[in-house]
């Protein structure tokens, strides 16, 4: 009898056990036996949730189920894929998914229309979808260190975006659908394989830093002349041997600039044509003046 009635008393906790689907391992432990919304901080600005460094090669399922989550960090795993259920997550403000092995993203990252600052740095990308586009509040891009070599026409309609990071990819021109956003203060477009820099630069009238090292730039245009808002301005490493005449004009530009985070005009290992290599030896004033002279005499 009392054999029988612990039989019985073990048959209900099995079932009770297979109540709700089995976590894997990882997910399991990452979860500890709590509740998932344990897992969220909320601070004074935004209701986080990081999940850095956890060695995940696939996202938790629980992760869908926290539509309140503001500023997700899922950075430096092994994500192969981001499932459509992205689209759930539409309080985003913040997402990182930098140092992935992610080839795609999914369409649904256009649900997310509180997003404003995207990092996807260190991918396996090769394209990027139409549907980001559909972020109109994103301020910061970062999509370095992947394989993409073109961008959807459709972000042009990114009005927002102050900060674009292009870097190490393979972008062989710089897209059209860049000289659209005006707003742009920051683009980041070096380590590709650019060859010229195209005239409609001129229209990015905001920004302030810009960096094209290390490419195969070999004239820079005279448009560029005339960002005067222009305070970085990093060719280093290309194939430069002349320099605009007009290029004094950028007078926000402070110095000749040798170390890679000083403002200034980084102009470094390129083949500058005689007498050019001695003139920016004596500092920025002094090729400002060189350029200007060749310009009035020329």
């Amino acid at each position: 009898m009392g054999s029988e009635h612990s039989k019985n008393e073990g048959r209900s906790s099995m079932v009770f056990l297979r109540k709700g689907p089995k976590l894997p391992a990882w997910e399991d432990a990452l979860l500890s036996g709590k509740e998932p919304k344990s897992l969220l901080k909320r601070g004074l600005r935004y209701v986080s949730l990081s999940l850095i460094m956890k060695g995940m090669t696939s996202t938790p399922d629980f992760l869908w189920g926290l539509p309140e989550v503001q500023k997700l960090n899922l950075s430096r795993n092994q994500l192969v894929v981001i499932p459509p259920s992205l689209g759930k997550l539409d309080r985003l403000v913040v997402l990182n998914l930098g140092g992935n092995c992610l080839k795609c993203l999914p369409k649904e990252i256009g649900l997310l229309r509180n997003l404003k600052i995207l990092f996807v740095n260190m991918n396996c990308l090769r394209e990027v979808p139409a549907e980001l586009s559909l972020c109109r509040k994103l301020e910061v891009l970062s999509l370095s260190h992947n394989n993409i070599s073109q961008l959807p026409f459709s972000f042009s309609d990114l009005t927002s975006l102050r900060k674009l990071n292009l870097s190490n990819n393979c972008f062989a021109q710089i897209p059209l659908c860049v000289f659209a956003l005006r707003t742009l203060d920051f683009l980041h477009l070096g380590s590709n394989r650019l060859e010229n820099i195209a005239e409609s630069v001129q229209y990015l009238v905001n920004l302030q830093i810009f960096i094209v090292e290390n490419n195969r730039i070999r004239t820079l245009p005279r448009s560029l002349c005339f960002i005067a808002t222009l305070e970085l301005l990093n060719v280093d490493y290309n194939a430069i041997q002349t320099l605009p005449d007009d290029l004094y004009l950028l007078r926000r530009l402070p110095r000749i600039a040798w170390n890679p985070m000083d403002k200034g005009l980084h102009i470094a290992h390129n083949p500058l044509s005689r007498p050019l290599p001695e003139v920016v030896e004596g500092g920025l004033d002094v090729l400002f003046n060189y350029l200007k002279e060749k310009k009035e005499h020329g």
